[in-house]
């Protein structure tokens, strides 16, 4: 599979496989999406969305099949507990360094692993700009990015001001920005050029599922058609075109199939990119 290379020159395969919301399948979609070529996973320790735990199951018994843990990129998040139920896997009354320890640990323990290739605060503390909360909790991330139990560090669900502030005041600055992407919004461009002019690996979710207007459109459709693809395929040849690690959460194998094909079966014309990037953004009066 192709590759992203992070500023710190960490490999990321270009696409990746999310695993929020898959309940008790979780463990038989991420070995079916290995098994279907996927080798980046990302999950969360947040049993409110997502189910950790499972995804390590699968981890185990892929290397009973010879999938090695090493073979493949693990990101997983820290989630305050603003996030969180009564489930949370660290004690919520702990000061913030000492719960982002617990739930890392929590999470090692989980993967059946002794480092993770990312590691990702879920979401600020901080509505607009970034707080003491938030400072906390990146220098405790930032510790396990020295120490080499993580390989990267990122944000997600980050406003751009916010990650600004971050890029510009962080001993360590992100190496991936993963956030929910809206056409309407450019696409999240203000984040994006943000993450171009730093360095810095923008990771796009709900590219399908934010933008069903999108994939109805008869514009989309024509190129569809004219480059012998569906439109799910479209929408994610064109995020990677600018710039973009897209993630899917398919559970459909043939569409898993489908969205990898994108990388080395497919390619847009840039008058295809402007036509989809100008598709949603609301036009200036």
């Amino acid at each position: 599979m192709p590759e992203l290379l992070t500023y710190n020159n960490v490999a990321i395969p270009a696409f990746m496989y999310g695993t929020a919301w898959k309940k008790e399948a979780t463990g038989q979609l991420v070995e079916l999406a290995v098994r279907t070529g996927f080798r980046a996973i990302d999950t969360a320790n947040q049993l409110i969305h997502y189910q950790e735990a499972l995804v390590g199951e699968a981890l185990l018994s892929l290397a009973k099949k010879g999938i090695s843990r090493d073979s493949l990129f693990l990101q997983t998040k820290f989630t305050s507990t603003t996030g969180q139920d009564h489930r949370t896997p660290y004690d919520p009354s702990a000061d913030l360094a000492t719960q982002v320890k617990q739930s890392f640990e929590s999470s090692l323990n989980h993967l059946h692993t002794d480092y993770l290739n990312s590691y990702v605060l879920h979401g600020p503390y901080s509505r607009w700009g970034l707080g003491k909360a938030d400072w906390e909790v990146w220098a405790a991330m930032e510790e396990f990015y020295r120490t080499g139990k993580t390989k990267i560090i990122g944000i997600s669900n980050v406003q751009a001001n916010q990650l600004q502030e971050l890029c510009k005041k962080a001993a360590v600055k992100p190496m991936v920005v993963q956030n929910r992407c809206y056409a309407v919004m450019g696409w999240d461009k203000e984040v994006r050029e943000i993450c171009k002019r730093q360095g810095i690996i923008y990771q796009g979710f709900s590219l399908l599922t934010a933008n069903q207007d999108v994939l109805r459109d008869p514009a989309v459709w024509d190129i569809a058609k004219r480059v012998g693809a569906n439109p799910l395929q479209v929408i994610f040849r064109f995020a990677l075109q600018i710039g973009m690690l897209p993630l899917t959460g398919t559970t459909n194998e043939q569409h898993m199939k489908d969205d990898l094909a994108v990388l080395a079966n497919l390619e847009l014309s840039p008058e295809d990119v402007r036509t989809i990037e100008a598709i949603a953004v609301p036009e200036e009066s």
